[in-house]
């Protein structure tokens, strides 16, 4: 099957054709949409992953009439979405194995040909990358093919090949062995970090730890072997600054240009220090950050969704690179009100349709997770590193809610009861 094969009505069409009704899936069944039962045939999306991320890509297509099914492996908000047209509930989704038999079996019961697959975690990327050419017999798979996804994947290919472009990144070390962090000639505090983050964080719930004297690094490099194996650890200089320094570039990437794109300040995020996830984002303008990551993903030939996150360091007035996400982000849902609808751009693409050029979203548009958030500004109120008048002001200054909408209500009073699952499971 041709991967951007045009589909038989065109895109206008089904922009037009109005919302799914509203369907309950019984657990462990894929329910399928009343636009679909009426005849009209267009290929859906299958979003692997039904948190509040996949939540944004279901509301994205939905809300255009295209049917959405939600994989998960977890309890998941998506599925009480009115514009969800079915989910399916697997037991794993945490290998190459998991996950395409996943799609395997939902393509036996379901008549999903074609259908375009969004991965929202890793380790779903990484599958999808790798058994690329088995699922296009299937499915459209816009995560590119592994040669492209392996300088994302693993943070020592992308340091590598961002010092081999000049851009600029924390200092790093890599140590294949607890005797040679004496060599290390950098100073205090340290950053230990996964070279790839998925076998370190459900082992763990953190995205780093930090070591603030030689000690602490070398019992903290301890415990990390221990958990990935030593050749997987990393070590880093730690770049001080708080959400003012988090910035990240968004974009739909495609043919070495941006088709679309969007640059956000990450003002809040949870935890505090190494963010497993933003929760207050500003769309803002910065036409360095557009530069050095496009510079980056054309080099590579990159091709979908994509996050580049960074961090300002003030100490030297230089832009990071800290990581680079071949998927859709948390807080993708905050183009769709700044005016590039980042899902929507790559289903309509991926059907044969033309990619706009340069659209660039506006800034001054906010997006907050309140989930995370508020216990987020608990603790930096009672440490009096924020204030309460600058924190309700931040609340006002909110267009999007990661999960609670007006035309869509029943997730967001699923996520509410789900909270403690979500402290536990994933630490949020």
């Amino acid at each position: 099957m041709n991967e951007r094969s045009t589909a038989g009505a065109s895109f206008e069409r089904l922009a037009a054709r109005g919302l799914p009704a509203q369907v309950h899936v019984p657990s462990g069944r894929v329910a399928i949409s009343a636009a679909t039962r009426t005849g009209v045939r267009h290929p859906g999306a299958i979003v692997m992953g039904g948190d509040y991320q996949g939540l944004g890509i279901v509301r994205s297509l939905g809300r255009r009439g295209i049917d959405v099914v939600v994989i998960d492996d977890e309890s998941s908000i998506s599925r009480h979405s009115r514009y969800v047209a079915g989910s399916f509930k697997v037991p794993h989704l945490r290998t190459d194995d998991d996950t395409v038999e996943a799609l395997l079996a939902l393509a036996r019961r379901r008549d999903v040909d074609g259908w375009v697959v969004y991965p929202t975690r890793e380790e779903t990327v990484a599958a999808l990358s790798r058994r690329r050419e088995q699922l296009l017999e299937h499915f459209r798979i816009p995560t590119p093919p592994w040669s492209v996804t392996k300088w994302a994947w693993d943070k020592r290919n992308t340091y590598r090949h961002a010092a081999k472009l000049g851009i600029r990144t924390p200092r790093m070390w890599l140590v294949s062995s607890e005797d040679e962090l004496a060599a290390i000639d950098g100073e205090p505090p340290f950053v230990i970090k996964p070279a790839i983050k998925e076998h370190f964080f459900y082992a763990t719930k953190c995205k780093a730890w930090r070591a603030d004297t030689r000690e602490e690094l070398v019992l903290r490099f301890r415990e990390a072997a221990d958990l990935v194996g030593a050749e997987e650890v990393v070590v880093q200089e730690l770049i001080p600054g708080d959400g003012r320094t988090q910035l990240a570039y968004c974009a739909f990437f495609k043919d070495g240009r941006a088709s679309a794109s969007m640059v956000v300040r990450r003002l809040r995020q949870h935890p505090v220090e190494f963010g497993r996830a933003s929760t207050f984002v500003e769309t803002i303008e910065h036409p360095e950050l557009v530069e050095i990551s496009e510079r980056f993903l054309r080099s590579i030939d990159y091709y979908g969704l994509v996050e580049v996150e960074y961090k300002h360091d003030e100490r030297d007035g230089q832009t990071k690179l800290l990581d680079v996400n071949a998927r859709t982000w948390g807080y993708h849902s905050l183009g769709q009100r700044a005016g590039v609808d980042f899902p929507y751009l790559l289903y309509a693409d991926q059907l044969g349709h033309p990619a706009p050029n340069g659209v660039r979203a506006r800034p001054g548009v906010f997006w907050i997770r309140l989930a995370t958030d508020l216990p987020t500004a608990v603790g930096e109120l009672a440490r009096r590193r924020l204030g309460w008048r600058a924190y309700v002001q931040s609340l006002r200054l909110a267009d999007v809610e990661s999960v609670f909408s007006h035309d869509d209500p029943l997730p967001g009073l699923a996520e509410l009861a789900l909270l403690p699952y979500l402290a536990v499971k994933r630490g949020f």
